[in-house]
């Protein structure tokens, strides 16, 4: 079993890299290319809006088909993305090869989480979903700024590197995956509109995927311009703004090794209420700092703070209806990579014209307190409040 434990978190590791990769290169690719600053976001942008659009497909779909043949033909689809990165000779053929990538990931990562259960036996799927999450979180701890460090030799060098042991992955997967074939048949399977029918007509739901909207929206503008910013604030070449990327890493790495803890002391409520208040004071604070090793220092805490957050949401949201786990999982994919593509768009415009950096944390900071309210206004997090202090009774 531990075979495919490994597999699972190697994939999301690739993955994870190569989501968070150009961040920290945005500088050096926006020099390449020769394009402005308010624009250049387009680039991490070009990623998301793949994996946004098609996340909401994929995941209904794939739930007809075998999923062995859509994880093996999405990674390998995704390692040929990638590897044309390297060979992108303008601004616009990366982003089309970064929108590829990012539809390839769409396909690719849903199969984890749903081959997890078909593959393992029960007792080891929470222990497993656990580690191929911690792949994401290892990706931002140690992919990203081994990528940076490599394209300190050549901007290309990454995306040749990740793409090419996404093709080695997709040959071991390959090798030790069995056949997992759809147990519904085909004539009984529902469409893909009527799975999110539940979703669209629940105010839970809709105030659950709007909070989580808000969420990432704030999060993913203040994290598209981190190396511009610390190019451009602290003069730094990009091997170290790679280095300083692994604050957000482990810090991402250490919450969600402590959710779980957090969520059980404090309650999911009070756990979500004080970990959304204290992001909208760091985000406020963070970019009037000068101090290089405060600002990293700084960083990590509102990374572990995110990571905290985000199994904490996701359990929430897919407990709003149990039967429809998979598309949910596909609509949370999706919304998260609309906001990450949106907020590109928005950290350009803002950095640009309104005031650098300090304006992208005051948005942050909007968008978090934003989304706190409407997680507790439309009480997500009600029943597994309920649910929390039930267990906390047994217990005692």
């Amino acid at each position: 079993m531990r075979k495919y434990t490994a597999l699972f978190f190697l994939i999301m590791f690739m993955i994870g890299t190569d989501t968070f990769l150009v961040s920290p290169m945005l500088p050096t690719l926006q020099a390449q290319f020769g394009v402005s600053t308010g624009i250049a976001g387009w680039m991490i942008g070009g990623y998301t809006l793949g994996s946004a659009i098609f996340a909401l497909i994929a995941g209904p779909l794939s739930d007809g088909w075998n999923r062995r043949t859509v994880l093996l033909s999405g990674l390998l689809a995704f390692s040929i993305s990638t590897i044309l990165c390297g060979f992108a000779d303008s601004f616009w053929t990366m982003c089309l090869f970064r929108f590829l990538a990012g539809v390839s990931a769409a396909f690719t990562a849903p199969q984890v989480w749903a081959s997890i259960p078909m593959v393992l036996p029960a007792s080891s799927i929470p222990k497993t979903m656990g580690i191929a999450f911690g792949g994401l979180a290892a990706a931002q701890a140690l992919g990203v700024p081994i990528g940076s460090w490599l394209a300190a030799a050549h901007w290309s060098v990454p995306f040749w590197t990740i793409g090419a042991l996404s093709l080695l992955l997709a040959a071991i997967a390959f090798s030790l995956l069995p056949d997992m074939k759809p147990s519904v048949p085909m004539g009984s399977r529902a469409s893909i509109l009527s799975r999110y029918v539940p979703l669209i007509t629940s105010s839970r739901a809709r105030s659950g995927f709007f909070a989580y909207l808000l969420l990432h929206l704030g999060s993913g503008t203040a994290f598209a311009f981190v190396g511009k910013w610390m190019a451009d604030r602290f003069e730094l070449p990009i091997a170290q703004i790679g280095t300083v990327m692994m604050c957000l890493g482990f810090g991402t790495l250490l919450g969600s090794m402590i959710s779980g803890f957090v969520t059980r002391k404090m309650g999911p409520m009070r756990a979500i209420t004080a970990s959304m208040s204290l992001l909208v004071l760091l985000y406020v604070l963070l970019p009037q700092l000068t101090s290089l090793s405060v600002v990293a220092i700084l960083y990590l805490i509102i990374f572990a703070t995110l990571g905290i957050i985000f199994p904490l949401v996701m359990g929430a949201l897919t407990e709003l209806n149990a039967s429809i786990r998979g598309t949910i999982s596909s609509l949370a994919n999706s919304t998260m990579n609309a906001a990450n593509t949106l907020g590109a768009w928005l950290a350009g415009l803002l950095y640009v014209q309104l005031g650098g950096y300090a304006s992208i944390g005051i948005f942050a900071a909007i968008c978090q307190a934003l989304s706190l309210a409407m997680f507790l206004y439309g009480g997500v997090f009600r029943k597994n409040e309920e649910r929390t202090g039930k267990e906390a009774t047994s217990v005692s």
